[in-house]
């Protein structure tokens, strides 16, 4: 039997297998769930984190109302990879996104799809960017679990062309208020139909051209173009991305589904400013600064407003959110994320190492309006499909990897000590950090702590083989 077989027949059982064994929570115990994710909105990028120009009003009152992470991750420096682990809490070169514009296997068990077999009803709004929006794809968002969707392949901004459940057409407007907008509707349509809603909102702001403008700001073309930046329209964008948060916010407590609605924010990777990015260099980079973002979550019913210094990541939201829903699968893939509601309740300080990796494959490009308005098109016209190639790439290609050959720049982050590893040209470079004494990760201590850095490098080492082990498709065969 052909390993891509093999594989869907292994992952559909695995669904069955899971709903079967939900427990049987009323619907009326779990609660709404609602992430929503931004575009390269680095840390240091908002109010409440200390920005000493940008205006984030609702980012700043949702983090007096809930739970900070200080020390929240994106599991890669870009958008794509770090997708792929919310979907799937798994790293995301074992689910076959090394890098932007890699799609997603259709073999894993998506976020959306555990949910659904705890009676959840729902929805990706937005960016998708780890598979097709065509309908007949099982990369789509309709086939990785999500029974409502507005999708763009990639970041997009002004008028953007979209996939509505497969349906193309373009739409006027800035492209964050839009995906916003198909959120709204969909929590007004389904907020008193007896079942849990999960909205996935997925901003494509404050990703670069940064074309869209904040609503209801006078002169609002020329908003922080007096302030010391090279980089205004960035900053827009996130005031916008703000005002968008700020709606949704306000709808949940008009709606009166807001003590019992779990709303998280953050965003896929570090900023676009070095300067504020909340770290050592910004997105792209396995530094500090391209991997650490803002984070928040809000839930009245069970958190009351603090602060946690913890380490979490994204990889940490899908066995999370499935433990809160109340699903269980005896067949699970190996996780890297981890159950933090102990960190949440403040029952747990230190949880186990982060593993990330980057540079291992370029990304591929993805111009999401040009590809879906030519899909759109065809279709009109009656031609045939002008992107086939897009439907699945490469996702049922499962190479073996050389577990000698871990090229690219990897870390090892054992709270509060990080390790990299950075290999290019059979040359190995190790560095060592406390991020706590050196949060700029400007003093590498690796050779006066040699000890410790040869036990971080064996344990990064081993993950790191563990990954390529899962990239070939060792996990499904089992």
């Amino acid at each position: 039997m052909k390993m891509s077989k093999l594989i869907k027949i292994c992952s559909g059982l695995c669904l069955i297998f899971s709903a079967s064994h939900a427990k049987n929570l009323d619907a009326a115990e779990k609660p709404n769930i609602i992430l929503v994710m931004a575009d390269d909105h680095g840390y240091g990028d908002t109010g409440f984190t200390g920005h000493p120009f940008v205006q984030t009003p609702h980012l700043d009152e949702m983090s007096k109302n809930g739970v900070i992470l200080n020390q929240f991750y994106a599991s890669a420096p870009v958008c794509s990879p770090t997708r792929a682990s919310v979907m799937t809490g798994r790293h995301p070169f074992r689910v076959n996104v090394p890098n932007h514009g890699h799609y997603m296997r259709p073999n894993e068990t998506t976020i959306a799809e555990a949910l659904k077999t705890c009676g959840y009803v729902t929805g990706h709004f937005g960016k998708w960017h780890i598979g097709s929006v065509q309908a007949d794809s099982p990369t789509c968002p309709g086939r990785s679990g999500f029974d409502e969707w507005l999708s763009g392949l990639n970041f997009f901004d002004n008028d953007p062309y979209l996939s509505h459940n497969g349906e193309y057409g373009q739409f006027k407007g800035p492209g964050s208020v839009i995906s916003m907008d198909a959120t709204l509707r969909f929590l007004q349509k389904h907020k008193d139909q007896g079942s849990p809603m999960l909205a996935v909102t997925w901003f494509p702001s404050p990703h670069d051209p940064q074309q869209e403008l904040p609503t209801g700001i006078e002169n609002a073309s020329e908003l922080y173009s007096d302030q010391d930046t090279k980089k205004p329209g960035y900053f827009r964008e996130i005031t916008l991305l703000d005002q968008q948060l700020g709606r949704l916010r306000d709808a949940l407590r008009e709606w009166e589904i807001h003590e019992n609605t779990l709303l998280i924010y953050t965003s896929d990777n570090g900023g676009l400013v070095v300067e504020s990015s909340g770290g050592r260099a910004k997105k792209g980079s396995i530094y500090e600064g391209g991997l650490r973002v803002p984070a928040i979550v809000e839930w009245p019913s069970r958190y009351q407003p603090a602060s946690i210094d913890t380490p979490i990541y994204a990889s940490d939201l899908y066995p999370t959110l499935t433990k809160i829903a109340g699903y269980q699968s005896k067949q699970q893939a190996p996780l890297d994320g981890i159950d933090v509601t102990p960190i949440l309740d403040g029952k747990m300080t230190r949880r186990p190492p982060m593993g990330f990796w980057h540079g291992y494959q370029a990304g591929q490009a993805t111009y999401s309006d040009r590809v879906i308005k030519e899909l759109m098109e065809a279709k009109q016209a009656g031609r045939p499909n002008p992107h086939p190639d897009r439907l699945l790439k490469n996702v049922e290609v499962f190479e073996t990897r050389d577990p000698k050959t871990l090229i690219g720049h990897a870390a090892w982050n054992a709270w509060p000590w990080k390790l990299h590893r950075i290999e290019n040209k059979d040359k190995v470079i190790l560095e060592l950090y406390h991020l706590e004494d050196d949060p700029m990760e400007m003093n590498n201590v690796a050779e006066k702590q040699a000890s410790r850095t040869k036990k971080m490098q064996q344990e990064l080492e081993n993950w790191q083989r563990s990954v390529l082990r899962s990239w070939g498709g060792a996990d499904y065969s089992r």
